[in-house]
């Protein structure tokens, strides 16, 4: 699986960016997609996602601002983030699960974009 995000961006402080992602190869079998970001000397953190069944879950932080929206014909996942805050500047990587059976979960990544915020 090949996962190809775009989107990332400089925003002053409550400004809004879209965040997408498509992805390619063997996407059969993927289940959930969704965002982690990474901010400098953090560990990456789960941002939101989305299953296949269309149930979404956003971290404690994002209160309302993100919404993680999926298209299954077109094996794309975006992120619409408003009221951006400094605090949100990180990179901003793209996620897939794949389960091509029940023991095995595969995880793939994407390349990461870069989200500023200044104030």
């Amino acid at each position: 699986v090949q996962l190809q995000a775009s989107g990332g961006g400089k925003v002053q402080a409550g400004g809004s960016l879209k965040l997408s992602c498509v992805a390619s190869g063997s996407i059969s079998y993927i289940t959930s997609m969704g965002w982690y970001r990474q901010a400098p000397g953090q560990e990456r953190e789960l941002v939101a996602s989305v299953d296949s069944m269309g149930h979404a879950n956003y971290a404690d932080y994002v209160a309302g601002r993100f919404t993680i929206s999926r298209d299954y014909a077109k094996n794309t996942v975006s992120l619409q983030m408003t009221n951006l805050q400094r605090e949100d500047t990180a990179v901003y990587y793209c996620h897939a699960q794949r389960e091509p059976n029940f023991i095995h979960q595969y995880d793939y990544w994407g390349q990461g974009t870069l989200v500023t915020v200044s104030s």
